[in-house]
């Protein structure tokens, strides 16, 4: 994902320096070029030799260490580099970065960066608390700086707040926002719905499906790297949410009809990878439903027709993305609803094709527009997604 794009990371003297090292693990086995800048003080913490080995490169502490290639090594870095980030970045750090001032090698290739510079906090709750070291971290921001909020619980020093590098994972979401993708959605709003719907048959059961979200959560992680402002109307799901997306939850049909098509007026485009249940119950009961007999009724009556109501309704310009999930004549029905719904394209897959459907890491999707069909092979959802994405944009033209 990282092939060819370069990341520096400074490490200051905190504690968390520990959780550097496998922020850069992660980023190696993404086949990123790291480099690492340690102050002295974290050298305290953690030993240069700990990075080295993880990143294959010699990990810079010394502005003035005559032991590398012959190049003004600071700067050859901030040219070479597609992002930098300091984590943890200590009060000390953060003030000189703040005041201008460049002492040491991690300051110095700081200042010299012109690439998106993240920097994330982590020190004592009343250290980040004061007042100086927030007005240097507002003059960062103000300089070009992504300051990324600490995580909030129990701190090395024992006290509690806020003060805590956030996980490896949430960084490393925050340098894939940056550079894993080409920004060729920038500027672009859209709408992905994702995950099942419940429909109350009382207060203890509902009627729901087999959906975990898996495929509509992929593409709105997609969109986002790619730079759109994504709004994601989701069912419950066990899977964590996609970071810098709006999530907006929903239980029933009913919900998620609500909340999409009051937001469809002003999207770009809207891809429909929701499970929406096509039925629910007549009537709920208030009460819990006692059992009565071996057999029970249930009436039922037709949901929203949310994709309909889209098609209907899509504005000039704005593109319409379903999803069509057969178990047979899956391009003929799937073709039938393209047209019947006024869709752009349909992606179709058949619940019974090894590595299709619900709960799986994989799909084998086709893609189907009113002029072609496209089908793609086993891949991730991951995959799929950037593949639903190229094609859409390729479709607006």
């Amino acid at each position: 994902m990282l092939k060819g794009k370069t990341v520096v990371l400074g490490v200051t003297g905190s504690i968390a320096a520990y959780k550097a090292a496998n922020l850069a693990s992660m980023l190696v086995k993404l086949h990123a070029d790291v480099h690492v800048i340690m102050t002295k003080n974290a050298t305290n913490f953690i030993h240069p030799i700990t990075f080295e080995t993880l990143t294959n490169h010699k990990c810079l502490v010394d502005t003035f260490d005559r032991n590398f290639q012959y190049s003004v090594e600071h700067v050859a870095l901030a040219k070479k580099a597609d992002v930098m980030m300091i984590a943890p970045a200590t009060a000390n750090v953060i003030g000189k970065l703040a005041g201008g001032i460049a002492d040491d090698m991690l300051t110095t290739t700081a200042l010299a960066c012109t690439c998106p510079k993240l920097i994330a906090p982590a020190m004592n709750t009343r250290m980040f608390e004061n007042s100086i070291v927030q007005d240097n971290l507002k003059k960062l921001t103000l300089n070009d700086y992504q300051v990324i909020q600490p995580a909030v619980g129990f701190l090395a020093c024992r006290d509690e707040g806020a003060g805590k590098l956030p996980k490896e994972e949430e960084l490393l979401e925050y340098i894939l926002k940056e550079i894993a993708c080409e920004k060729d959605m920038k500027g672009l709003r859209v709408l992905v719905t994702a995950g099942p719907t419940m429909e109350a048959m009382d207060p203890v059961r509902y009627i729901t499906n087999h959906s975990t979200g898996k495929m509509g959560y992929a593409i709105a992680r997609n969109c986002m790297l790619r730079g759109a402002d994504v709004t994601l109307v989701t069912g419950q799901t066990s899977i964590e949410k996609p970071r810098f997306v709006n999530i907006v939850p929903i239980e029933s049909a009913r919900e998620m009809f609500e909340e999409v098509t009051g937001r469809a007026p002003e999207q770009d485009i809207i891809i429909k990878a929701a499970a929406v249940a096509d039925y629910r119950p007549q009537t709920v009961s208030v009460e819990k439903v006692k059992k009565s007999g071996d057999h029970m009724t249930l009436e039922l009556e037709k949901t929203d027709d949310i994709l309909k109501y889209l098609g209907e309704h899509k504005k000039e310009g704005q593109f319409l993305c379903g999803f069509s999930m057969e178990t047979e004549h899956m391009l003929e029905n799937s073709r039938a609803k393209l047209k019947k719904k006024n869709l752009d394209m349909i992606v179709a897959n058949n619940l019974k094709q090894a590595g299709a459907g619900f709960g799986t890491d994989t799909n084998v999707i086709t893609m189907i527009t009113p002029e072609e069909e496209i089908s793609l092979d086993l891949m991730s959802k991951e995959e799929a997604a950037g593949k639903i994405l190229d094609e859409i944009l390729k479709l607006r033209g």
